[in-house]
């Protein structure tokens, strides 16, 4: 990251939403040493951590944090869980979907009801291999290896960041279909599967986007009637 993009990404703040009811924030990077709107399971979730990590974990909590008092304050000081592909969820609160990211100094947050969301921040890296190019752009690799590398590799973190938030959205991470959406460059929205995507290029000058897909409904309950009892 240059010294350029280290004092943009200073500044970065953003709230807004991206797609009905799908929330996202983005934040400067907190101090580690700064516990304000923390709860004490994210304090200890990051106690044993390597300082840098330490730093990343807190800094996604707090913006989290305040994304989940504005828009579901209920849930505000629920324990962050992970699946077993390391997927967060908010215990006792399945109907919330969250996600999480960070980068160069940068934290983002996604959240929404009844959605499994996924969000990717990522700074442009100096350059790009044009193997990587052909991974990310597929078809329209040929198009972005035309252009200055400056533009080429901001483009390419543009559609990674679209990559890895549907796959944070299916829960699987980078172990999942990482390559399988065909992606136009310089589109803001799009669909692959059943995750429907928008990357935030009018609102945010580091490349961020945000998945979202609807949860399955809640398995119905049924109340089993109370027995008539004699006294």
């Amino acid at each position: 990251m240059t010294a350029a993009t280290a004092s943009a990404t200073a500044g970065t703040r953003l709230h807004t939403e991206a797609a009905p009811d799908v929330w996202v924030t983005v934040e400067p990077d907190g101090p580690p040493d700064d516990p304000a709107g923390l709860t004490p399971h994210d304090l200890a979730d990051a106690e044993h951590l390597p300082k840098w990590r330490a730093r990343e974990l807190l800094g996604a909590r707090r913006a989290l944090r305040r994304l989940l008092a504005a828009h579901f304050p209920q849930a505000r000081h629920a324990p962050v869980t992970y699946t077993d592909r390391g997927a967060p969820r908010l215990a006792d609160w399945p109907r919330i979907g969250i996600s999480v990211s960070h980068d160069g100094g940068a934290v983002a947050a996604c959240a929404a009801q009844d959605h499994a969301v996924g969000v990717d921040l990522q700074h442009p890296p100096e350059t790009v291999s044009d193997a990587m190019l052909r991974r990310c752009a597929k078809t329209h690799a040929e198009r972005l290896a035309r252009l200055p590398m400056a533009a080429r590799t901001r483009e390419f973190a543009w559609l990674w960041t679209v990559r890895e938030a549907i796959v944070k959205a299916d829960g699987t991470g980078l172990a999942g279909g990482l390559w399988t959406a065909d992606i136009a460059p310089y589109t803001r929205h799009g669909a692959s599967g059943q995750h429907r995507w928008v990357s935030l290029r009018e609102q945010s000058p580091v490349p961020l986007s945000c998945a979202y897909t609807p949860l399955s409904a809640p398995t119905p309950t049924t109340e089993r009637p109370l027995e008539n009892r004699s006294e």
